[in-house]
């Protein structure tokens, strides 16, 4: 099991190499947001991701208005529940959230067998 500080240099080296890369710089509360999104098997929705992540909705929903501008989700209207938003992926966000895991796995050590 890796030590905290190993766990953390590869965190930083998985996050040099985003903001080396042409993407979008996000914010950690975007990426957290992202990644449960493309993470969840499940739909998401404003109130769904404020309770997992422990924010509030409007946090949530001012990091979804950006990731939304930028084209890494969009909002849907649930045709079930008329006071919820869910939280739809999008072809360029699977591309950014599939690159994403390819820069922390690049970023992990080689395990030997």
């Amino acid at each position: 099991m890796p030590s905290s500080s190993q766990i953390l240099s590869f965190w930083q080296q998985a996050l040099a190499a985003l903001v080396r890369g042409e993407g979008q710089d996000l914010t950690v509360r975007q990426l957290a947001i992202l990644t449960t999104i493309y993470a969840s098997s499940a739909p998401c929705t404003v109130r769904g991701l404020a309770s997992g992540l422990a924010i509030s909705k409007p946090a949530v929903t001012r990091a979804i208005d950006t990731l939304e501008t930028l084209e890494l989700c969009r909002r849907q209207p649930d045709e079930s529940d008329r006071r919820s938003v869910l939280i739809q992926r999008t072809v360029r966000g699977s591309v950014y959230a599939a690159r994403l895991g390819d820069v922390v796995r690049a970023a992990l050590p080689v395990e030997r067998v």
